[in-house]
């Protein structure tokens, strides 16, 4: 245990020397172009996407220049900003392999203009959030919401409903800020085979434009309202989790950018203590996450290969270790919060402007000099390779009853959710009800949790039943929403009966893209909410499939198709030792 907390220790007090930023997203060679995620991996498989021409639009003129394009021939087209940190594949167009498959890429189309009168801020939809941020506090403003990771468009993230944490005003999503926004469609001969469609809070399609997954059109810009320059007040608090189930609801309520990082497998939660202070209030501090740090390589990989080694051994125990020692080191270093001058961190609270408080990621723009560290999942340096699954609860009672049943499943084998731990726990934090018709409808609760994922999408992993069951205790008894940029496909199994406002979505659709030239393979797989049909052996491994069958699993390696522990209409592979009679299975 000593020699992984120093490990992880040694990765957030060291300076990050010479950092290398994240690798473009597309590449192209004489064969043509690739497109492929920051993590290197998709949900629905492995393999990068391939396109027949990119194009890198500098002005809304451009954007119009390129859907018009592919619309004269019918091309299938999508949209990738210069991050593409999507799980799942909903930026690859038509069937992955199409010779007439047309992107673009925001990537050159990142202009930002802020209105100090109007309490506003405009911005392309290739601008990255911090440059949208770092522009509004310049003018004496502040934008209220953000997803906690900054690498990210803002036509991405308000594309697929990207949230921080608040239940208070307008609420965390950043969607829910956006006053106007316009889209570029397509359109017939008589217009031009494109159009520009501008919409702003009350017209008829804007409820159906904030949260568009790219199906839509291109949105090209974003106009978001600001407030007056303030600062936040950090603290992180520490609590035994038996009242987790229980109090969730009146922290949300108590303080405006609360959460709760919940370790389970410590019996441990951390509460954030987070609200606004005067702006005189003293402190200068920065909050720089630090999973989201610039790590040094031989650091993150070596983590990694610990990680893997562990697996291989089926060393339970170890990952237990490794939890702990993730625990301690954040607690030591305020999970990179710092003081003045971005010095180290030596107390709570912590107290700094809302530009630098609210979100992070700092490897995201790091300069391109000599590499010696990168942000830790940068799959050219075989760091860290995770899923994330996050689910989205509401009602909040919805929560509470999914919670007390990860602890009867932890109970069971408490070791069983150290996996999770070792990466960030279940991180839990709170949305508004939102007008957007792919939004939620009502207050929910959000959960965030990531965990191993191996190489080899053949290859089971350590506890696979345990994070299955999780998964479909959320999804399935609990009747949970996906994330729309996160999450392995079986997520999204009926997701469209889950949302109100779907019926009214398709219309929209259908009223501004009636060719279907933004619809995918890919992107049918998440909002059709089907499940792989026929089911192909191991499909349940890499999350394709809920297993039906033992050859969904891995039998070779043990792995076999059982009920649940704790929700017996759950399927998961498991790699324990029992008999099948009929439909009954015993240990």
């Amino acid at each position: 245990m000593l020699a992984t907390f120093l490990l992880l220790l040694f990765s957030t007090l060291l300076p990050s020397a010479a950092p290398l930023p994240p690798r473009p997203p597309v590449r192209c060679s004489g064969a043509g172009c690739k497109l492929s995620n920051a993590y290197g991996a998709w949900s629905s498989d492995r393999a990068d996407c391939l396109i027949a021409a990119v194009v890198y639009p500098a002005s809304e003129a451009d954007v119009v220049a390129a859907v018009a394009g592919a619309s004269a021939k019918n091309t299938p087209v999508k949209v990738v900003s210069g991050f593409a940190h999507t799980i799942p594949k909903l930026a690859c167009p038509g069937n992955g392999s199409s010779a007439s498959a047309l992107l673009i890429s925001t990537a050159r189309y990142g202009g930002v203009a802020v209105d100090t009168v109007a309490r506003t801020v405009t911005a392309d939809a290739g601008a990255p959030l911090r440059a949208v941020i770092d522009a509004a506090e310049a003018s004496g403003l502040s934008l209220v919401a953000a997803p906690y990771w900054e690498g990210a468009s803002i036509g991405g993230l308000v594309s697929t409903g990207s949230h921080g944490s608040s239940w208070w005003g307008r609420g965390g999503a950043v969607h829910d800020h956006v006053v106007a926004l316009r889209l570029v469609v397509p359109a017939g001969e008589a217009d031009g085979w494109a159009k520009v469609v501008p919409l702003q809070r009350g017209d008829s399609l804007f409820p159906a434009a904030l949260v568009s997954l790219g199906l839509l059109g291109v949105v090209s810009k974003v106009t978001l309202a600001l407030e007056p320059r303030f600062k936040r007040s950090i603290s992180y608090e520490y609590r035994d989790d038996s009242t987790l189930q229980d109090d969730f609801a009146s922290h949300a309520m108590s303080h405006e950018f609360a959460d709760i990082t919940w370790y389970p497998s410590q019996h441990q939660a951390v509460y954030r203590i987070d609200d606004r202070v005067p702006v005189n209030a003293t402190g200068d501090g920065v909050n720089d996450f630090i999973g989201f740090q610039s790590t040094l390589i031989a650091v993150s990989s070596g983590l990694r290969a610990l990680e893997t080694a562990l697996e291989a051994s089926r060393n339970v125990k170890g990952k237990c270790k490794m939890a702990a020692a993730e625990m301690a080191a954040k607690r030591l270093v305020g999970n990179g919060l710092r003081g003045a001058g971005g010095v180290l961190f030596t107390g709570y609270p912590v107290v700094g402007f809302q530009g630098r408080m609210q979100t992070s990621g700092s490897c995201a723009h790091s300069p391109a000099t000599d590499p010696l560290s990168a942000c830790p999942w940068d799959p050219r340096f075989r760091g860290l390779f995770f899923y994330e699954t996050t689910a989205v609860f509401s009602p909040p009672a919805r929560f509470r009853d999914f919670a007390l049943d990860v602890k009867r499943l932890r109970d069971i084998n408490p070791d069983s959710m150290c996996g999770v731990d070792a990466y960030n726990g279940l991180l839990v934090r709170f949305v508004k009800g939102s007008e957007a018709w792919l939004g939620q409808a009502e207050e929910s609760v959000v959960v965030d949790l990531n965990y191993y994922r191996a190489s080899d999408p053949s290859s089971p992993r350590l506890s696979q039943d345990v994070w299955e069951e999780v998964e479909q205790l959320a999804f399935v008894k609990h009747k949970a929403r996906p994330h729309w940029a996160k999450n392995r496909l079986v997520a999204f199994r009926g997701v469209q009966g889950k949302y109100p406002g779907w019926d009214r979505f398709a219309a929209a659709k259908r009223q501004l893209d009636p060719r279907g030239l933004f619809d995918s393979r890919w992107s049918d797989e998440v909002v059709g909410g089907k499940e792989e049909l026929p089911k192909a052996d191991g499909c349940a491994l890499d999350g394709r499939c809920v297993c039906s069958e033992d050859r969904h699993c891995s039998p070779s390696k043990g792995y076999y198709c059982r009920p649940g522990l704790v929700y017996s209409d759950a399927r998961s592979c498991d790699s324990h030792m029992f008999f099948k009679n009929d439909d009954s299975y015993y240990t």
